[in-house]
């Protein structure tokens, strides 16, 4: 007996020290992440099934040059989007923030408002905007005679369009990132006799690096896993070849292309994570609680608000404007705006039950990531990125079967949709609260454990108000992602409950144009006050 209790003792002291040395988190921290984790997975679980329901005509199938055509036109397409939204973001992010930018507040706001149009709805704006015989040319045949401009479909548009879509998310992720650096670090490299540009390049550029990879990571499974614009503007990737077979072929051939948009996202999950690196970016001293010098423009200032106004009339104000002139003609044909208010609630409610929720699920796993780093938690957190990548439709049939097979009563009810949202969106968030917590000091959590706090209360009253722009960056990518979002919601919704989305895709798939701008008006204005609300919070708690 005393030798099985001391094998016994001798095995627990083994656990203890194995534990202590792959860094296990407390069980409040590796439990619901755990979960979540789980929860996450239920739709690969579900294609992996039907994939191989096919047997060994999934390779065959799978191998067509037409499906190889695909997978090059998929990594095209996503890897220009992603380059192209952090050449856009960057610059913006350190003049919206760092600079003497006149209105930057406004610009910040305008900036980040493409991020609540739908893509199906910007590439019908952009074909009526630009198209060979759109509005422009329009304009320039009366000053100039031109009869047709290049068409938008194809490669162009779709690159056009998902970028000016997709750059918000690296300007978020970077900008919640510069309010929290330590501007001693600039100020340091500035006092030596660096320029701001080389101080830029040499300093502040290393430190984002963290968030620019994150944001970036979201706009190319962002693009990745679009099927509006691409459909529209005619350019074929991978959703499209998935809603296609879906339709006319079959879910397990389906099944087979989504598990390749899986193993694709898995080679840009490892890419992320070799360049992302295993340097330290949070602040050493104090002087990150003062607000961050600006940096004078100078004469550079007119080029600065150039590029602004730029972006913002291409991405923001020209569709605005091909949308109120619908509008005008919906209402012209009698269409009224009171229809809708019920539609908007909905849309509001769900999409802030989303984030509330999603914030929850991203926490654990962030905490995990950050302060107890292992091979366990870097998968957790990567798992977390593969419903991003899915086609919603995807997402949505795996959670209608396990529903149907498994949990019955949860079937077309508002916690189902809520599930099958922080499975789409759970990295957005994920990816802005760990930006956050890399710049929040450990040896300040450090000490107040040392005075006695648990590793609970330490993440609550210390850890949580430090991270509070990158929950809020959270929140806000979440709740616009939701108001926008269309499959899951069709398929999942509870019987009756219709949004804004669903409503303006209604609309457009029958053609009626004008009927479907007043929704869509709607769908933006609601998700731009959140916007500004969010960022005004952003900035009174980082500076």
């Amino acid at each position: 007996m005393a030798a099985m209790q001391v094998g016994k003792r001798s095995l627990w002291q083994s656990l203890l020290r194995l534990a202590k040395a792959e860094n296990v988190p407390p069980v409040w921290v590796w439990l619901p992440a755990g979960f979540v984790a789980l929860g996450v997975l239920l739709p690969l679980i579900y294609l992996t099934v039907r994939t191989f329901e096919l047997g060994d005509d999934a390779w065959q199938f799978l191998i067509r040059s037409r499906n190889v055509e695909i997978l090059w036109n998929s990594a095209l397409l996503t890897f220009s989007v992603a380059a192209a939204s952090v050449v856009l973001a960057v610059p913006l992010a350190w003049l919206t923030v760092r600079t003497d930018l006149p209105l930057r507040r406004f610009w910040s706001v305008l900036t980040m408002l493409p991020l609540v149009l739908p893509s199906y709805i910007a590439a019908y704006l952009f074909v009526i905007f630009f198209g060979e015989r759109g509005d422009l040319q329009q304009f320039l045949n009366g000053l100039f005679e031109v009869e047709r401009l290049p068409g938008i479909y194809g490669f162009g548009g779709a690159f056009l369009v998902l970028t000016l879509l997709s750059f918000p998310y690296v300007l978020l992720s970077v900008r919640s990132a510069l309010w929290r650096m330590d501007p001693g670090i600039e100020e340091s490299a500035r006092l030596l006799g660096n320029r701001p540009g080389k101080t830029f390049f040499r300093v502040t550029l290393p430190i984002l690096r963290p968030a620019i990879l994150s944001g970036a990571l979201l706009a190319a499974l962002y693009t990745l896993s679009d099927f509006g614009a691409v459909s529209f503007l005619n350019y074929k990737t991978f959703t499209w070849a998935i809603y296609l077979q879906y339709g006319t072929f079959g879910r397990s051939l389906a099944a087979a292309l989504s598990l390749v948009l899986v193993l694709f996202t898995i080679g840009l999950l490892l890419m992320e994570m070799k360049a992302r690196g295993r340097f330290k970016y949070y602040r050493s001293g104090t002087s990150a609680m003062t607000p961050p010098s600006q940096i004078q423009l100078g004469m550079w200032r007119w080029p600065a608000l150039l590029f602004c106004g730029l972006i913002v009339t291409i991405s923001l104000i020209i569709p605005l404007a091909v949308l109120a002139q619908w509008t005008i003609k919906g209402v012209l044909i009698g269409e009224s705006f009171q229809s809708f208010w019920a539609l908007t609630w909905n849309s509001i409610s769900a999409s802030g039950m989303a984030a509330m929720v999603t914030i929850l699920a991203a926490l654990p796993i962030a905490l995990w990531s950050v302060r107890y780093p292992s091979w366990l938690s870097g998968l957790i957190e990567r798992t977390t990125y593969i419903g991003f990548a899915l086609p919603g439709i995807a997402v949505a049939l795996a959670l209608v079967f396990f529903a149907i097979n498994y949990a019955r009563p949860i079937y077309q009810s508002m916690p189902l949709l809520i599930f099958a949202y922080v499975v789409l969106f759970l990295p957005t968030a994920v990816g802005a609260i760990r930006t956050s917590l890399l710049q929040v000091n450990p040896s300040i959590e450090e000490a107040a454990r040392g005075l006695g706090k648990s590793s609970f209360q330490t993440v609550r009253k210390i850890s949580l108000p430090l991270m509070r722009s990158g929950i809020l960056a959270a929140a806000a990518m979440v709740f616009l992602l939701v108001m926008k979002e269309l499959p899951a919601t069709l398929i999942l919704g509870p019987t009756g409950f219709k949004t804004l989305a669903t409503s303006v895709w209604t609309y457009i798939s029958e053609a009626f144009y004008a009927q479907a701008a007043a929704p869509s008006l709607l769908l933006v204005l609601a998700s731009a006050g959140s916007l500004v609300f969010l960022l005004t919070q952003e900035t009174r708690y980082t500076k």
